[in-house]
């Protein structure tokens, strides 16, 4: 059976390289590889422990398309409930205080400033704190706590001063 270590110089090697798959089995193990500018979508890498059979599914991804920064700060200008949306800097769960037993860092009415800090959004076991940008009032809440968030979703709107 491979080792984590094994399998992340295979991913590091399959990166540098022009190969875009990779397939490796031994003792009953199965490891896939794709890159993702790979012609077709499929999930990440699986290991299959041996005694297992291995599942071969393939799934169509949607496809996401992502504006600049530039763009999502003329849409946000747009929004009904403020001028301003506070969105998701990365892929991550998002957390409205620092600990379960606390107090939200904000709440709807709330004024904020460019430095204050809004939420969490943790993303591989870092919890990076998220700030509002903006000076303005909190209007209007659009996640909740614990919940998934994807980049550039909305979390906040902010109607600026």
């Amino acid at each position: 059976m491979l080792k984590i270590e094994d399998i992340q110089s295979l991913i590091k090697t399959l990166d540098a390289s022009s190969i875009n798959e990779f397939t490796y089995e031994a003792d009953g193990a199965k490891i896939e590889l794709k890159k993702q500018g790979a012609q077709q979508a499929v999930p990440a890498p699986q290991v299959v422990a041996p005694n297992q059979s291995p599942t071969h599914e393939h799934v169509s991804a949607p496809v996401e398309t992502y504006t600049s920064s530039a763009e999502q700060k003329e849409d946000t200008a747009n929004t009904s409930n403020g001028d301003y949306e506070i969105t998701s800097p990365m892929v991550g769960t998002f957390y409205s205080s620092s600990s379960p037993d606390t107090e939200a860092f904000v709440s709807v009415g709330d004024q904020v400033s460019e430095d204050t800090v809004v939420c969490i959004v943790e993303a591989m076991k870092l919890f990076n704190e998220i700030e509002a940008e903006v000076s303005g009032e909190i209007v209007e809440i659009l996640v909740e706590n614990g919940e998934l968030v994807e980049y550039g979703q909305p979390l906040y709107r902010v109607k600026t001063k």
